[in-house]
């Protein structure tokens, strides 16, 4: 699996593309959509500081609520820095925005493992009205514990993520955090963390808002799963998502034999490694109770002449 599509929506909001340099299209209402702004990844004619700051002079920015960063020149070779730093600096003439996404970058631009970051807190420091923020990329991307009064949503999308991110993450004050997704990865591309550094999620005591909960795309999906058998946090969740990972037999036998998850409105496990049985029984007692069940997309593994089998995560490279 690739990130083959660009973001179509944010905040609700449809997605639109501000036209380059030299390109002469209609532009809509300034709130009323998702604006993307972006230059080519590969010998890029201008740099994205510059097509920001055409976008700051043609837009009424005072009414933009979401702002999708797509690719910047060379983004498997330079970080955002220099990105970031121009939307802090513009800060005051974006007193609307309640959403942005920092990364919106496709395959044929760059890999998602390939994808260089850097430290993205500041655009959480900058912006204290956002209600959503994203980031796609994990190689050298920074995430210290921060607070925020109003965020109510965060997603970081990464083929690995460090540790420290993890722990960044976990030790963040949110209080108003309703959704949060996690690419965890694999080791092949950074992924390092572990059940443990895990643990002020699952105690849901820093988030006691959440009700949308992804620890997904990861190589350790099993160890989530059982964790997250007697984890606080589930009780007060809506939806749990442990998708796009290695989820066998053993991490869904341990979500069943835990505490009671028929109060979930949805419980999305595609891609995975489930065999027919247990897709039997998961259906038997959670469809049946009235959660919503995804079991689509079985994984492809490798099996060994001794039995060994290699399982993948959805997203790696």
């Amino acid at each position: 699996m690739t990130i083959s599509d660009h973001l179509q929506e944010l905040y609700g909001l449809p997605a639109f593309d501000f036209p380059g340099a030299g390109a002469k299209s209609e532009l809509p209402d300034a709130a009323s959509v998702a604006w993307r702004v972006s230059v080519d990844s590969y010998e890029a004619e201008e740099a994205w500081e510059k097509e920001f700051a055409r976008f700051t002079e043609t837009v009424d920015t005072t009414r933009v609520q979401a702002l999708i960063v797509g690719s910047w020149s060379d983004a498997y070779e330079t970080g955002p820095d220099e990105l970031i730093k121009a939307l802090v600096a513009a800060r005051d003439r974006l007193p609307g925005l309640r959403a942005l996404f920092l990364g919106d970058i496709t395959f044929m631009e760059c890999e998602i493992s390939w994808i260089n970051q850097g430290l993205v807190t500041p655009l959480l420091d900058a912006f204290p009205a956002l209600r959503e923020f994203g980031v796609r990329g994990g190689q050298d991307l920074e995430f210290p514990a921060v607070r925020h009064e109003r965020l109510r949503s965060l997603t970081i999308e990464a083929g690995g993520l460090d540790v420290a991110v993890v722990r960044g993450v976990g030790a963040s004050d949110l209080p108003a955090l309703e959704h949060l997704d996690l690419w965890l990865g694999t080791s092949w591309y950074g992924a390092n963390a572990q059940v443990a550094d895990l643990a002020p999620i699952l105690s849901g005591s820093r988030l006691p808002k959440l009700r949308y909960l992804a620890l997904r795309n990861s190589e350790i999906q099993d160890e989530i799963a059982t964790a997250l058998a007697g984890a606080p946090v589930v009780a007060g969740l809506e939806t749990l998502d442990l998708s796009m990972g290695t989820l066998g037999d053993e991490g869904a036998e341990a979500l069943l034999g835990g505490q009671p998850l028929t109060h979930l409105k949805k419980l999305d496990l595609h891609y995975n490694y489930l065999g027919e049985a247990m897709r039997e029984r998961l259906v038997s007692t959670l469809g049946a109770a009235g959660v919503e069940l995804d079991l689509s997309e079985s994984g492809d593994a490798d099996q060994e002449s001794d039995g060994t089998e290699h399982r993948y995560t959805a997203v790696a490279e």
